[in-house]
């Protein structure tokens, strides 16, 4: 089996030039009672300079699996990735350090990028300015809500200075109007940077209001059972008709998913 795991320069690679991320039949097992159990087959998936996608499935489905091996916290048995750099990763949880303030937890990431300390307090600052976290730099992490503690994660993500941004359903823990106002400030910051992101949900409505394609995976083993291209303008919101209609179709492919393998 072969199996290649790389990250590339913009002058070193053409396929990591023209793809943030590729991923060519990735399949991953792991060890279990009844021997290795197969947890995703044979995916392959690009993602375009700039492009937002969602990765949508049932719970159980590879969909973080699959994210942790784009961001090579683990290797997969067969296939390959490449990446334009390094990604940046932000989880459900928000993993910030307790015993810093907001701004040293995102200097952190700046010291381990190799910023000089002269120049991390005002980064920090920039940073958290970008999202709308401005006067937060000297707050604890129990200061913060559960929204702030998000918004410095996402911060803190974008300190790495990465092209590529992976997010492990980054909202799921919070209440509805929190998420949705998050799901605004992402879509602005994705505008203003032009990251790609590649975003992990079990939420279809959220999958459908954030990206720009929607790719589905099949209940275990995931492999891609469909893609959309979501051609609705933005800003979108989770109530609009378009949002609502097209969520309605890839929910009924997702039923029918689960019904296939006897899940649930």
């Amino acid at each position: 089996m072969a199996i290649t795991l790389s990250t590339a320069t913009r002058s070193e690679d053409r396929t990591a030039v023209e793809n943030a991320a590729r991923i060519e039949h990735v399949s991953k097992s792991f060890a279990g009672p009844k021997g290795q159990q197969l947890v995703l087959d044979d995916i392959s998936l690009d993602v375009a300079p700039g492009e937002f996608v969602t990765l949508l499935g049932a719970s159980g489905c590879g969909k973080s699996t699959l994210l942790n091996l784009v961001a090579g916290l683990d290797r997969p048995s067969s296939g390959s990735i490449a990446t334009d750099g390094r990604p940046a990763l932000m989880f459900q949880e928000h993993a910030l350090f307790p015993w810093l303030t907001a701004g040293k937890n995102i200097e952190l990431a700046l010291k381990l990028r190799g910023m000089p300390k002269g120049e991390r307090r005002g980064e920090a600052e920039r940073l958290l300015e970008l999202v709308r976290l401005g006067g937060a730099y000297g707050k604890r992490v129990h200061e913060l809500s559960g929204g702030m503690r998000q918004r410095v994660a996402m911060a803190r993500a974008l300190a790495q200075d990465s092209r590529l941004l992976l997010m492990d359903e980054p909202f799921a823990a919070l209440d509805a109007i929190t998420r949705d106002v998050l799901h605004g400030e992402l879509t602005r910051i994705w505008n203003e940077t032009g990251l790609s992101v590649l975003f992990v949900t079990h939420n279809v409505r959220e999958a459908v209001r954030l990206a720009q394609r929607v790719v589905l995976l099949s209940s275990r083993p995931g492999r891609i059972a469909r893609e959309w291209t979501v051609d609705i303008p933005q800003p979108r919101r989770i109530e609009d008709a378009d949002v609502a209609e097209l969520s309605l179709e890839i929910t009924e492919q997702l039923r029918g998913e689960i019904r296939r393998h006897g899940q649930h």
